[in-house]
């Protein structure tokens, strides 16, 4: 034991040296390299070129992109240079000034200062007359370690403003011959330290590869709950953040559509009033017109100074609507509206559903796992379920928040917890009464309250994001052995019928009862119990006409499986991946496609072919899994084309079909050996026989995880994307870009 105490310090020690020499030498690289710097200055304040002029407080205005620079002079003993802006409070004055003059315009636009600002630098030297050109790059005026810029060499020195004319630039001067200061990040160092971690913890050989994943275990449920507290701590501050601070999302400009991204807030204030419509203005002259759909005819209103038109709402009969599941509005929306009397973020809501989709989706992939391969270790078990978390979307649905994301979240959490409850149906875990417990023939006994329970969760999505309710196809495979044995007891007469009948009254009865309401506020709204308005939006066509060109679809389907990743040489390192189309269609820009993001997803594809492994019955209900992910796939292309959030429909589908093939390639032996010996994960011997052949494999596994962590982490950095960090937080998307940018 005390060997083992040491040798567990001693790695301890010798991951924090490795962390400390990479965060003190090779991250504060330009400290080091400008520790001789002169730190001298020609001049208080920089020459500017024709195309800058100066403001009373201190910014820049650009009036001739051509000429936009400042000058100044280096020695050569530094190769960076800084850029200094001006002060925040003088920045923050001019924003309020400039929404003050928005207002008293009508919403005009009025020039702000930049929050980003695109240079390029620029030395000409005085001996040989010679111009080294830099490259262009963007600083983020917030973000005090990206103002360093790499700048070798002695001679002239031209900061090219790289903006538009008009651009307010709130930069004062830039200096030469500046020392880089020593910077110790804390965030760098926690990054690197959860890196080492989970090799630590993943890599072949661990203690995790040895302990079996046992659900029963109360140390292994209070080890899951400490480590959800993870995902619950950080979703939770930025949901606090959120409510604390969070102003309305609404956004206008004179002669364009009106930008109202709190929908679930308007459709809870009208649930609240006991009225199906959105209490919104809508302008007499678009009540008036004949087709409000047609887009030329939307633009000539715009064009007229006809306001507001709202953007992806739903106009019917003279109201506006959102065609968006009203579930989400009544169970969260409304009831913090009635209690605190403020709108509820979009935002924070839409977080608060994914952590429970983490929390559920977990326990789900855990159950498939353990009905899968019972002596699966607890590494193999973690791994898979990362990797299904990744490619069920998690990253992006975390990351973008907007209302968009939230039936997805919704439906998600939901159909997670039913399945969960469905997939427990038939364990032995003590019922609340005998009677709960429902017998077919010789199959295993259900428990009715698990099987009402998950008919509800899966039953709400019609009120969510109602593809979702698919989902309910999976009970026939699931219960397939009870269903048969039912059948044959009802007509053996070996039963009466209405206990036979106990079992499927206790999941139609709740869905009956989930659905019927959510149907009556379609028949309110629309005048159909089955029509959810979503042809009535404004959007990009004309929906009441649109359909996706049939020319677009395998093409589509394409880019959602395998659409490649794209490189690039600067941070992020990943861009925006073109998805050309034979017709125009609609279309989100994606990083990549779910095959090429998330590799283990691909191991889905050999579940078909995994016919001599053990899967405990599973089997007909992940190749149903994986056969109503492909459906989607193919729904989604025809209905709604590529869009990035459209993966959510699928993915998670895909992610239960690739747990067998992901154990099987972590468990399994030689590939000469039978699969029917793959189901021997853990063992109590140590790792002493872990061939080389799963050696190999546990580590490409692992691997693969990091890549899907590393892809899912980048995407969020990653510029064109919707809702980019350069624009919606350029200061954090700087810090971390400056990380490697000075390197």
């Amino acid at each position: 034991m005390f060997r083992r105490i040491r040798r567990l310090l001693a790695l301890v020690l010798a991951a924090l040296a490795i962390i400390t020499a990479v965060e003190c030498i090779v991250f504060n690289t330009p400290f080091w390299r400008t520790l001789g710097a002169s730190t001298d200055t020609n001049a208080v304040h920089n020459a500017l070129g024709s195309g800058l002029k100066r403001t009373d407080d201190g910014m820049l205005t650009v009036t001739d992109p051509t000429n936009a620079y400042l000058e100044l002079t280096a020695d050569g003993t530094s190769d960076f240079l800084r850029i200094d802006s001006v002060g925040r409070s003088v920045i923050a004055k001019a924003w309020k000034q400039a929404d003050e003059q928005s207002r008293a315009q009508g919403d005009a636009a009025i020039p702000k200062p930049l929050t980003t600002v695109h240079v390029r630098v620029d030395i000409t030297s005085q001996a040989t007359q010679v111009t080294q050109t830099g490259k262009a790059q963007s600083i983020g005026i917030s973000s005090s370690r990206s103002h360093y810029i790499n700048a070798s060499g002695s001679g002239v020195v031209r900061v090219w403003i790289q903006e538009e004319r008009g651009a307010i630039v709130p930069i004062s001067d830039a200096r030469a011959n500046v020392k880089v200061p020593f910077v110790f990040n804390w965030v760098r160092v926690a990054a690197m330290a959860l890196i080492l971690t989970l090799i630590a913890l993943w890599r072949p050989g661990s203690k995790l590869w040895r302990i079996t994943l046992n659900p029963a275990s109360i140390k292994q449920r209070l080890a899951f709950a400490a480590i959800m507290l993870i995902p619950t701590v950080a979703l939770g501050w930025s949901i606090i953040w959120q409510l604390l601070y969070s102003t309305p999302l609404a956004f206008h400009t004179a002669g364009n559509y009106t930008y109202d991204f709190d929908q679930y807030a308007h459709v809870a204030d009208s649930l609240i009033a006991g009225r199906p419509w959105l209490d919104l203005q809508v302008p007499s002259q678009l009540a008036q017109v004949t087709h409000p759909y047609d887009v030329p005819t939307r633009l000539k209103l715009l064009s007229e100074g006809v306001s507001p038109i709202y953007w992806d709402y739903a106009f019917y009969d003279g109201h506006w609507y959102s065609y968006f599941g009203v579930l989400p509005a009544a169970l969260l929306f409304a009831p913090y509206r009635l209690a605190t009397g403020r709108v509820l973020p979009t935002g924070a809501a839409e977080q608060f559903l994914m952590l429970l989709f983490i929390i559920f989706f977990s326990m789900l992939l855990l159950r498939t796992i353990h009905r899968v391969m019972p002596k699966t270790s607890l590494a193999a078990a973690s791994l898979v379920t990362i990797s299904g978390l990744l490619g069920a979307q998690v990253g992006y649905l975390v990351y973008r928040t907007n209302f968009y994301q939230v039936p997805f979240a919704a439906s998600l959490a939901l159909t997670s917890l039913g399945l969960w409850f469905w997939l427990g149906a038939d364990t032995s875990a003590r019922p609340l009464l005998p009677a709960d417990r429902w017998h077919a023939g010789d199959t295993a006994p259900l428990s009715l309250p698990r099987l009402a329970a998950g008919a509800l969760c899966i039953a709400a999505n019609f009120g969510c994001r109602p593809t979702f309710t698919l989902t309910a196809l999976l009970a026939f495979p699931l219960f397939w052995p009870q269903i048969r044995a039912m059948v044959g007891d009802l007509r053996q007469h070996r039963v009466p019928l209405l206990k036979a009948l106990r079992a499927p009254a206790a999941m139609i009865i709740p869905a009956i009862i989930v659905v019927t309401p959510l149907m009556l506020w379609n028949k309110a709204r629309f005048g159909s119990l089955f029509n959810f308005g979503n042809a009535y939006q404004f959007t990009v066509s004309d929906m009441t006409r649109y359909t996706t060109p049939m020319a677009d679809m395998p093409s589509t389907v394409w880019y959602y499986l395998f659409l490649p990743l794209r490189f690039t040489q600067q941070f992020p390192w990943l861009a925006i991946s073109p998805a050309p189309m034979p017709v125009w269609g609609y279309y989100e820009v994606m990083v990549g496609a779910l095959f090429t993001a998330t590799p283990l997803m691909l191991l889905s594809l050999v579940l078909p072919y995994l016919s001599n492994l053990e899967m405990h019955g599973m089997r007909p209900w992940l190749v149903s899994c994986l056969a109503l992910g492909a459906g989607l796939v193919v729904f989604d292309s025809a209905v709604g084309g590529l869009g990035w959030r459209y993966m959510a429909d699928f993915g998670w589908l895909i992610a239960l079909a690739a747990v067998p093939g992901t154990l099987w390639l972590i468990n399994g032996r030689e590939p000469s050996t039978s699969l029917a010996g793959a189901n021997d994960a853990a063992s109590g011997d140590g790792i002493a026989h872990v061939t080389p052949w799963r050696w190999l494999m546990r580590w490409t596994v692992l691997l693969l995880v990091l890549w899907a962590l590393a892809i899912a982490v980048l995407s969020c950095f990653v510029l064109a994307r919707d809702d980019a960090m350069i624009i919606n937080n350029p200061g954090l998307w700087h810090d971390i870009q400056s990380w490697f940018s000075l390197l």
